[in-house]
């Protein structure tokens, strides 16, 4: 049975002109399907076109909220200024500023930022990076380790990077990669004892093709959309001292992690690693723009002088580092420390959990778990995961579904009040008392 929501949305002139012409991302072909339509927002707050209030815990790139006025004021002044110009053949002033900013928030040797639009594209430029490195260094090699059940994106590289169903295709995979399948189910993963269990099972992968070493291991610090898995702290820090062993990259994917998401500006953070590319983008320019950086160390980026057809980069878009994307991150960025975001996302990610922890074990609820603000309620199914999202959006909430678990992320803004709103409407819709 269709939602409410999806049951107004159905009949209005602007919902049946989306269904006609709009191809959603994601989605099934369904001709009776309705996506919900919304007219504005503020802050954690979205409203539909039919004027009913939700509570925004679902949007991944929501880093400072809907309608921030520093952002948008930030955004029309560089829009009336200069929208952009081609960085392979010249420069604004932005890209600069911005890619000096992030290298102040990594660690160590991390200073060389090229700007790409979306965490896809990042990880294709890191994988192409990654084996451009080992041919300039004079050891060919091009195969990439990943997880099973992580989510590199959407083109036909990074799909080749995950066995999730979602991410198959018809076509050859681009890069010979070995996929790291769970030594232990998501709910015991994050505990101490997973992680010697795990870097084993990154251990075999790597030495699996010994006429090979990887070219470089890809991993995100949270596995997202296989279904909101947390890491055992170390994991990364271990994984450092594997690549070493074999002169393999570590690569680390922040798409998601990044921006104060996990309670620090990135994951890496958490543990003090340096790794040697790190990809980052969703909550960069918080959704007000597409954009995305792919960060290496100096002797990535100095390794390119080696390159035989052009002595450098092989590698662009005509919208890299858009002037106004970079004008809307450094906005969002500037919002995330004078509002004091990251510390927010990680005591408000921890008053979440103490609240949703002892429903574990409790109907359909296999387990929950954190890191930084973004709490994952493991269930049964992914129909349990789903009835649960369906009722939240009725109860006006709207949170995700990753896998068979319901992940809640909401902008980092997001206050004590709003929590609370949050956990009175989730609790409409879990199949346990909250």
């Amino acid at each position: 049975m269709a939602s409410s929501n999806q049951r107004h949305l159905g009949a209005d002139p602007a919902g049946q002109r989306d269904r006609r012409y709009v191809w959603h991302t994601w989605s099934p072909v369904d001709p009776e399907r309705s996506h919900p339509m919304f007219s504005h927002g503020e802050g954690y707050r979205l409203w539909d076109v039919h004027g009913r209030e939700f509570i925004e815990a679902s949007a991944l790139n929501s880093t400072c909220g809907y309608a921030h006025p520093a952002v948008v004021r930030s955004l029309a002044e560089q829009a009336g200024r200069l929208q952009h110009v081609d960085l392979s053949l010249s420069t604004h002033e932005l890209a600069g500023v911005l890619a000096e900013r992030l290298a102040s928030y990594l660690p160590g040797p991390l200073n060389r930022t090229l700007f790409v639009n979306s965490g896809s594209e990042g990880i294709d430029a890191a994988v192409l990076m990654a084996v451009q490195f080992a041919e300039h260094a004079g050891r060919p090699r091009s195969r990439v380790i990943s997880f099973a059940r992580g989510y590199q994106g959407a083109t036909l590289l990074s799909r080749s990077l995950s066995s999730l169903p979602r991410n198959r295709h018809p076509l050859p995979a681009p890069v010979p990669a070995t996929l790291v399948n769970l030594p232990v189910p998501p709910r015991e993963l994050r505990r101490p004892e997973s992680l010697p269990v795990l870097l084993e099972a990154f251990a075999r992968a790597i030495d699996a093709d010994s006429a090979e070493p990887p070219a470089a291991v890809v991993v995100e610090p949270f596995l997202n959309v296989g279904g909101g898995v947390v890491l055992p702290d170390g994991f990364l820090t271990g994984l450092r001292q594997l690549c070493d062993r074999v002169g393999a990259l570590l690569v680390v994917d922040e798409v998601f992690t990044a921006y104060g998401r996990c309670g620090r500006m990135f994951a890496v953070n958490r543990e003090d690693v340096i790794p040697d590319i790190v990809v980052s983008s969703k909550g960069l320019a918080g959704g007000y723009a597409a954009i995305a950086a792919v960060t290496v160390t100096d002797r990535v980026h100095d390794s390119f002088s080696a390159d035989p057809v052009l002595g450098g980069l092989r590698y662009g878009h005509t919208t890299s580092g858009h002037a106004v994307a970079c004008a809307a991150a450094l906005a969002t960025l500037d919002v995330v420390e004078k509002e004091q975001l990251i510390e927010r996302a990680e005591r408000l990610g921890g008053a979440l959990l103490d609240r949703l922890a002892p429903l574990a074990g409790s109907g359909d609820v296999v387990d929950v778990r954190r890191l930084g603000l973004i709490v994952a309620i493991e269930l049964t199914s992914e129909a349990a995961a789903t009835a649960v999202v369906e009722r939240a959006r009725d109860a006006g909430l709207l949170v995700r579904r990753q896998s068979d678990a319901v992940l809640i992320v909401p902008p980092l803004v997001i206050d004590d009040d709003g929590v609370e709103q949050l956990l009175e409407r989730l609790g409409v819709a879990l199949p346990v008392r909250v």
